[in-house]
């Protein structure tokens, strides 16, 4: 396992109450490339196939729109994919399938009442890295922010009195419960120590202050899964999952943002319990809890 103690002690410090990311995801992307060994800048392509994904979205909506710099393929190439999966009817093996076989089938589902392009290419960008992904730590990063997503989508859809099975992606032991169970949880606080924390998200009202508990909740996250291993791949993974939801908030004003972020932080950081099945194996075997 490589290590990357120079590249990550050169760092900036970051907080996720800071109004000026100290660097830019670009600058990280540059030193990523000149630091990482082949191998972990074939995991880097993950994190950076999450915008490739939403540029997608904006090119099959409107074939002008601009795109994200950020992602791993260029605006020809993404022309490419699309062009040839409508009119060649072929996956481009440069790319992963799930993009062609979305763009081929987007014509035929835009129309349809409920369907929601943003929403199912981000299930498919999150099943994608969680069954591809070499790194078992990312792989849990993307199947907690897929759980995420669920639970909170399955407390909306009840609260609304929708069917909340319709609005559940994926295949799992949370979807399973989530569509099973019926009590305000789902019972999933019984085998998920992080459920009362999302239930408290859940409940509250303010729609902005809501979007700052979620991503304090994953900046602590981050923090627990990188504790033993801070110069690892894993933690430049982690510095730039930070960096993207710091640059996100960035905008805020200043000092309620930054007093609203830091009083959610130490909060979460006293209540909270990860689960088990999250927890570095150190961790667990040490029996330590904060």
């Amino acid at each position: 396992m490589a290590n990357y103690y120079c590249m990550i002690a050169g760092l900036p410090d970051i907080d996720l109450q800071d109004t000026k990311p100290g660097m830019s995801i670009e600058d990280m992307r540059e030193q990523c490339e000149e630091v990482l060994t082949p191998k972990d800048r074939k995991l880097l392509f993950y994190f950076f196939l999450h915008f490739d994904c939403v540029n997608l979205v904006k090119l099959l909506k409107d074939s002008e729109a601009a795109i994200d710099q950020w992602g791993n393929f260029s605006l020809e190439q993404l022309r490419d994919l699309i062009m040839s999966a409508t009119e060649l009817n072929f996956n481009v093996h440069r790319y992963p399938a799930f993009m062609s076989i979305f763009a081929r089938e987007f014509a035929f589902n835009k129309d349809k009442a409920g369907y929601f392009p943003e929403d199912e290419m981000a299930f498919q960008f999150l099943d994608y890295a969680i069954q591809t992904c070499p790194s078992r730590m990312m792989r849990r990063w993307y199947k907690l922010n897929l759980d995420i997503t669920n639970i909170l989508t399955a407390m909306l859809a009840r609260g609304q009195g929708w069917s909340v099975g319709d609005f559940i992606k994926g295949e799992g032991e949370v979807q399973e419960m989530i569509r099973e169970n019926k009590t305000k949880d789902f019972n999933l606080g019984l085998e998920f120590d992080y459920i009362p924390q999302l239930m408290k998200i859940v409940d509250e009202e303010d729609p902005v202050r809501k979007e700052k508990m979620i991503d304090a909740f994953k900046w602590i996250w981050l923090d627990e899964h990188t504790f033993f291993e801070p110069f690892s791949m894993e933690a430049v993974f982690a510095y730039l999952c930070k960096l993207e939801m710091q640059e996100r908030w960035a905008k805020l004003d200043v000092e309620q943002g930054k007093e609203t972020f830091q009083k959610i932080i130490d909060d979460l950081r006293s209540e909270a319990k990860v689960p088990e099945e999250f927890v570095a194996p150190n961790m667990a075997q040490k029996g330590m809890t904060r």
